[in-house]
Formats: C-alpha cells, structure tokens, sequence
C-alpha cells in the first residue's frame, strides 16, 4: 500500500490538492499537492540517506501528524529505516526507557516538540505533555520550521517548498502531537520500521509500537511489512474511498488508503465550530474522528455529510445515532487494537437493534478470526468471523470469555517474546450465532459485589439513554473488603436532571443484580490520547463524593 501510495501521487493528477487545512478564518487552503508529496518524500530520502542512514538505521520521531510525517514514513519505507515515534503523553522516563531499546540514530523532531522538551516543558506539563531531553536520546534534526534553539534543519534534498506551503507551519497540519496506532481509526500509526540488532529482527519487520508495560520493561509490539499492508488494506476495502472525493481525518490509516485511491485528504480543525465549518464547507464523503470529537462537534451544531467513522474509545449507538440525526448517511464504530487494525466494524441501524446485553462492535472484518478462552487460563473456544470453531474449550461456561483474534494484519509478536498469532484483547466477550463481537468490558474493570463479578462493558451501554453524554460503572472500596457498584451518569448539555433520572429507572431495574448501588450524576473524567473514560478517576471521584 505505500509502495502503491508513494507511485499514485506522482502518476494519478499530480497537480491536485493532497491534503487541506482549515484556517482561523473558516478558509480551506491546500497545504501540499500529490506531486508535491511525492517530491518531498524523495527529498527526506535523500537527505537521510546523505547523513549515512540506510537499512537497519532507527530513527525517532516528534513531528505532528501531516504532510511531513507522511513524507518521511514514506521515505523511511524506501530505505529500509525504523521509525520510533516519541508520544508526549507517555511521560518522559517512559520514553527514555522506550528508546534506550532503539537507540536511535537520529531524532526528527518539529519545533512544537522541541519546545515540549525544553523551554515549554512546563506549560506542556499542564496538558501532561512531556519529553526527555532530545539531545541526550541522539543527534537532533528539525523537520519543518526552525525557531531560535532549535536543532539544524534536515532539510529535503532537491525538493522546492510545496506552493501552498507559506509561513506560519501549514505543512505540518496544525494537529497536536502524534497518536499512536493503538487508539484505531481516531489515530496514526507509530511508525515504520523495527528495531535493528533487537529481538532478532530481520528485514520483514516494518513497524515497532511501543504500548504498555513498565518503565523497565517497556512491550512493544512487532508489525511486519506483509502485516501492515494487509491491515491498511483492510481499511481500503471498508472505506472504499473515490477519487476525487474529500475525506477528513488526520492519521495514517486515513491518509494512506485516501491517498492511493485519489481522494483529498482535510485535517480536522481542533476547535469545535471550526470543525462545524469546515465540515459544513468541505461535505466530506467520509469523516474520521473519535467519540469525544463527535460529541464536541454535535455540541457546537456540526452537521455531517456523507459516511462517519469513530473509534478509539467506546461509541454507543446513541452517539452515532446523534450523527445520522445531524446529516450523515451512515455512522460506523470500528474496534481497532495495536495489535490488530481494524478487526471489527458495525454501523448504527444494526448496533441499534442489538437489544442484548453488552456493546456489539460488529462481525469480524474479512480475514479476521475471533475466539473465546477461559478468564486468565489462555484456552480458545468458539469461532467467529472466518474462524473454524475448533476451539478447546467452552469459554467462561455462560458462552463469554477473554477475546482472541488473529488475521492477516496481526502483529507478528511482542518484542523479546516468540511469535504468536493469537492477539489477547483483554476485553471479556461473547459470539453471537452469526459470529458477531459483543463486548462485556475490560477483564480488569471487573467489580467484586458480594461475591459476585459484574463487568461493567455488559450494562453501560443500557445507561446511555437520550440525555446521556457518558455514563460508567465503576467499584468503589466499601470498607469491608466489599465494593460498592456506582454509575456515574454525565448529562448530555440542557438535560432536566430529574427527568433523567426518572428515565433512567427503568434501565436500571432491568439490571437485575448488577443494579448499582448509587447513581452520581457528574461529568466523567476522560484521558489518554484518545480521552477514553479514566475508570480509576472516576471510582475516585465517586468515593469522595459518596463520603460528603
């Protein structure tokens, strides 16, 4: 798909808009044209092939999702370099430790980033932005713009700026820090390349996303070439978007798939009524952004066009059905994981007919699997999607069980572990007849009442009536040892309280003994890049409020 990308922008109307942006004003202006794309990838190559950087080299990243960041992904894939991107809401140490395992050769980074981990470092604290001292990681480039103190500029070799391109950093897209691959559609991907003289990487690998685990002992998961084509391929097939057409979106898997098949790329404004204009001027045919996005956008009035795509964090069929209510044709949730992106799509006319218990995220995508194993034993059971049902064992015995799925765009493995094409999810699941996912929540948001474990996935979603922004369950200690089970319900704005809470009697009546035992009505504390619900936050706010 890149090699397919990098040849579609010089062949297929060069002279074209690549990608938009949306200026303070409510203007769109092109930011870069396929050609100039093309020529700016060939540009980085040059550049970081002069500085000695060749196969096997391992280069850090810093730079905002755009043009730049494509071009230099796009140059890393044709000499055979590593990628490592560097997420300021990692927390310096964890980035540190990160990279101590790549050893980069180089560090790309834009001034925004280089502001983060020196002058600014403070004010970014307060948005929990952090990043180590670049210097001390490797030698330092600036991609884009330099200002006073920054590193030396790498500057593309051979390529004149883009025409649109003026002062002011538009061909960085003016979209804060980079996501990583984990977050699904609502992000970018960490990177292309591996990590050289490490875990016995060879030349197949492609792309390294560092995740989870510990400062010491940071987990990275191994994508191949093979694997990261084949799951860019699967969006293509999902999407399917037309020349021609404008779609928007910032991440790498929008870009890519938009990209080789003709169509103009719009980086979403970061303000909500900016986004409502820019939606409303640009009628984009598909619009990628993630649940909080949707719901800041419907706030301010947005209307949308076209198909809509969410991720990254919970979407209920409330939300999307808001969407469809507000212009667009159709409103699909998509369940993405680091491992494996996308495995599963459903849009709102079906998640909104699902009247069982817990989240449908829809049938596994073509060539995914999905199985079922015992809580904590790693045994499979059942089939789905194009699984073969062959599995060992019968799940949890209530037909649910931890998620496992595997396909063609699977991670090869974890660094410094053995090859497995099995993915655990960690989410608690059940297979529909027609082998459709339906999640229960997170294994480790289980609650503990009476001896009892209610998983809280498996009941949300009847909380999220009209008038609900989100609503969790969460555990909060009882002081005996015991939890106490409480939601806590964030009112859509201009919501009566008390008619809320009415309506929501019945729901909570139908949960029979998962009931919660209060029901606060407060705002729900989001973080992470993808500003997923902070269950722990949230059981903290509701101890204290409990105890008023």
């Amino acid at each position: 798909m890149l090699d397919r990308l990098a040849h579609a922008l010089r062949t297929v109307h060069p002279d074209r808009p690549a990608v938009l942006r949306h200026t303070r004003t409510g203007a769109v202006r092109p930011v870069i044209r396929r050609g100039e794309l093309a020529d700016l990838a060939d540009g980085y190559g040059a550049a970081l092939h002069a500085r000695g950087l060749g196969p096997g080299a391992t280069v850090g990243v810093a730079v905002r999702p755009g043009p730049r960041a494509l071009a230099v992904m796009l140059a890393a894939q044709r000499l055979g370099l590593r990628i490592a991107v560097l997420d300021p809401t990692a927390g310096p140490d964890v980035l540190a430790a990160r990279l101590a395992l790549a050893h980069p050769d180089l560090v790309l980074a834009d001034a925004a980033a280089q502001a983060v981990a020196g002058w600014a470092g403070p004010l970014a604290r307060r948005a929990d932005l952090a990043l180590p001292r670049l210097a001390a990681l490797g030698p330092v480039a600036t991609l884009g713009r330099r200002l006073p103190g920054c590193a030396p500029r790498l500057r593309p070799a051979g390529a004149a700026p883009p025409a649109a391109f003026g002062a002011g950093g538009g061909l960085d897209g003016g979209i804060p820090i980079p996501d990583g691959i984990g977050d699904g559609i609502g992000s970018g991907i960490a990177g292309i390349g591996g990590l050289d003289g490490l875990d016995g990487l060879d030349g197949d690998d492609a792309v390294i996303v560092f995740t989870s685990g510990t400062t010491a002992r940071p987990r990275a998961v191994v994508h191949t070439r093979d694997g990261l084509a084949a799951g860019l391929r699967t969006v293509a097939d999902l999407v399917a978007p037309r020349p021609g057409t404008v779609v928007l979106g910032g991440t790498f898997f929008v870009l890519v798939p938009a990209l080789a098949a003709g169509a103009t790329v719009a980086l979403p404004a970061r303000r909500p009524a900016a986004l409502g204009r820019q939606l409303d001027r640009l009628a984009p045919a598909h619009t990628y952004l993630t649940p909080p996005q949707l719901r800041a956008a419907l706030a301010a009035g947005a209307h949308f066009t076209g198909r809509v795509w969410t991720g990254s964090a919970p979407a209920d069929a409330g939300l999307l059905r808001r969407v469809k209510q507000s212009g667009a044709e159709q409103a699909w949730s998509v369940y993405a994981l680091t491992e494996l992106f996308p495995a599963a799509a459903v849009e709102e006319a079906d998640k909104s007919a699902y009247d069982g218990d817990g989240d449908l995220v829809g049938a596994p995508l073509p060539g995914v699997r999905a199985r079922l194993a015992d809580d904590g034993s790693g045994k499979r059971s059942g089939g789905g999607g194009d699984g073969d049902g062959d599995g060992d064992s019968t799940g949890s015995g209530d037909g649910t069980g931890e998620l496992l799925l595997t396909g063609p765009g699977v991670r090869h493995r974890y660094l410094g572990e053995e090859p497995d094409p099995w993915v655990r999810t960690g989410d608690r699941a059940g297979l529909t007849p027609d082998g459709r996912i339906v999640l229960g929540g997170r294994l480790k948001d289980m609650v503990l009442r009476r001896a009892e474990n209610i998983y809280p996935g498996l009941y949300e979603p009847a909380l999220h009536l009209p008038g609900v922004e989100l609503a969790v369950l969460v555990g909060v200690p009882a002081g005996d040892g015991d939890e106490r089970l409480v939601a806590l319900v964030q009112p859509s704005p201009g919501t009566d309280p008390r008619r809320l809470r009415a309506a929501l009697r019945g729901p909570l009546d139908r949960m029979g003994a998962a009931r919660p035992d209060a029901v606060l009505f407060g705002e729900v504390p989001l973080a992470g890049r993808s500003r997923k619900p902070d269950r722990a936050a949230a059981a903290a706010h509701c101890a204290r409020e409990l105890t008023r």
